[in-house]
């Protein structure tokens, strides 16, 4: 008993021991928190991979999935202030070698640049058939390739059907002054095997009857196809060779559907061979195809060359120029390598930031006819911006990755398809509207007041009958709220009341504009953040220029510019969107 007793006391000696030299090793019980695993720099810039966004780490480098090079993305948690804009590092962008062009004015150079192959002419292909039956004795084509001359003798044949024929011919000639017409018939059976004059004559003054006839080439080129060997035997009607005038050839270039309007029958074009470096052949276009390829979504354009010393060769590529009919054409001028194709609407980077802090901003233009290595600009761009013209991929990677708008992240379209009739009318409200915000700026009730009946009686001509389903829905419900605005501003002479409803009509009355769209002017929508009392408030403006009608002349200038209405451009949603990106590392 007393010896357990022992054992017991060393046991718990050893464990007391034991502790107080851990503690001891671990420092006296300073606490270590533990180092939380993260790949973000203290710049907060993180590399991923556009393919596999759930690959992040905090320097450049390679996939470990798929080995592509990471993209760099900002981890700032802030963002930008619009899902529009991407702000990121100027290390990023040094190490996607973004560079930018300036927006300009300038006319389209006529020039067109497309790629194709050389062709064979199709109306040089000549296929040689037997003209009668018999067995391939002697063929003096030994190999597809091989070039041959006009009357060149190209095989010999034995024809059984041949030699009944000279035999009847013989025999019939002896008969002729009381057989002419079966004489003739006679001959003519030769003729249509097209064994010619001299060869019938020849029969004849012989009397012999030749057991072989050669065949000959009626075309000068290049045999491209052989179908018979020696001894074989062939039937009236059989392709024995094909032979291609190679002289002149095919330029088959593809067009897509935005370069169409500038090509015309008729346009010169220039075209170089990578077999030929330097060296320009020169072409002229004569067919442009009627039918569209379904899978390339590209229109064939032809043109014809002569082939001097037979330099080119089918199936060569070529890169054309052609010389447009489509000159003097000016307006707003991007190269083609700012624009991300999303179908009619395409998207470009716009830079908005500075060296220190770079930023560029995802913008949807409309872009009219291409121009050589350009394309002109319908809407959405102004003259000096600066576009991004190159690393462009790599800015809507970041882009899409870091939960801004991208090519493949398209911002929701607000605004409704509606009869231009409806627009029409809802424009005259608006017009009728603005000088409400012209008599508050002024801060005057009365003008205020005045200014009422002209805008209800333009709401009344506002049809709604031309609306149906959700159209319909919406504008019933922002009508409401605006008519019963306007009954309120109207019945209180205190301007400071006249201001708290005409927010409730402003705010509904940009819900209407931005779903259905306005005609004629440009409309901004302004805001002041300081109104009622800091709550801020918007407003409708026919001019950029900043007049509060919130404080008149107290703060006559204060707010900004938050958005802009142009007649025909849909408004999009201003909502961040929502991308789902797998786990970091």
């Amino acid at each position: 008993m007393k010896q357990r007793k022992n054992i017991i006391i060393i046991i718990i000696g050893c464990l007391f021991f034991g502790a107080v030299a851990g503690w001891m090793i671990r420092g006296g019980g300073e606490e270590h928190p533990a180092e939380e695993h993260t790949h973000i720099d203290e710049d907060g810039v993180e590399y991923t991979c556009s393919m596999h966004p759930q690959i992040r780490q905090n320097e450049p480098g390679q996939c470990p999935l798929c080995g592509m090079a990471l993209t760099p993305v900002s981890n700032k948690k802030g963002g930008a202030s619009s899902p529009f804009v991407l702000e990121i590092t100027p290390e990023a962008v040094a190490l996607s070698n973004v560079q930018t062009t300036r927006v300009k004015s300038g006319s389209g150079s006529g020039k067109l640049t497309l790629t194709g192959k050389i062709q064979v002419n199709e109306q040089r292909v000549k296929s040689l058939t037997a003209n009668y039956s018999g067995r391939v004795d002697q063929l003096f084509i030994n190999f597809t390739g091989q070039e041959v001359q006009r009357g060149q003798k190209l095989a010999t044949l034995y024809s059984p059907e041949l030699v009944n024929a000279q035999k009847e011919l013989l025999e019939t000639a002896k008969i002729k002054d009381r057989q002419l017409a079966l004489y003739q018939a006679t001959k003519e059976k030769l003729r249509l095997w097209k064994i010619s004059e001299e060869q019938i004559a020849a029969i004849e003054s012989s009397g012999q009857v030749q057991t072989q006839f050669d065949v000959f080439a009626d075309v000068a080129g290049v045999v491209t196809a052989k179908n018979v060997a020696l001894g074989d035997f062939v039937n009236r009607g059989t392709t024995m060779f094909e032979i291609v005038d190679l002289s002149n050839v095919w330029v088959m270039l593809d067009a897509y559907e935005s370069d169409l309007g500038a090509i015309r029958k008729g346009d010169d074009l220039s075209f170089q061979v990578s077999a030929y470096p330097g060296k320009e052949f020169k072409a002229k276009v004569n067919y442009i195809d009627p039918v569209l390829n379904p899978e390339t979504r590209t229109v064939g354009v032809r043109a014809e060359a002569v082939n001097r010393n037979f330099e080119l060769k089918p199936e060569m590529f070529v890169s054309a120029t052609i010389s447009t009919s489509r000159t003097g054409q000016s307006g707003l001028i991007i190269p083609k390598t700012a624009i991300l194709w999303t179908g009619p609407r395409s998207v470009v980077y716009v830079q908005k930031g500075n060296n220190e802090a770079p930023a560029f901003e995802m913008r949807e233009i409309e872009i009219g006819a291409r121009v050589g290595d350009d394309y002109l600009v319908l809407s959405g761009l102004e003259e000096g911006e600066q576009v991004v013209s190159n690393g462009v991929f790599a800015i809507d990677a970041a882009a899409q990755l870091s939960g801004n708008y991208s090519m493949m992240i398209r911002p929701e379209v607000k605004t409704i398809d509606t009869p231009e009739e409806f627009r029409e009318q809802l424009t005259a409200f608006v017009q009728s509207y603005l000088p409400i915000k012209d008599a508050l700026v002024k801060t005057d009730a009365e003008a205020t007041q005045k200014t009422i009946s002209p805008a209800k009686s333009n709401l009344v001509k506002v049809d709604m009958k031309l609306l149906e389903g959700k159209a319909h829905d919406i504008w019933m419900e922002l009508l409401r709220p605006i008519q019963s605005s306007l009954d309120k501003i109207a019945q209180t002479s205190d301007v400071e009341e006249q201001r708290k409803h005409f927010e409730t009509l402003s705010d509904n009355l940009i819900e209407a504009v931005e779903y259905f769209g306005v005609v004629e002017d440009t409309i901004y929508r302004q805001y002041c953040p300081m109104a009622f009392r800091d709550q801020g408030a918007y407003w409708l403006s026919g001019e950029k220029e900043i007049r509060n009608p919130y404080f008149g002349d107290k703060m006559l200038t204060c707010g900004e510019v938050k958005g802009t209405y142009q007649p025909g451009k849909r408004v999009i949603s201003e909502s961040k969107p929502e991308v789902q990106v797998g786990h970091n590392h």
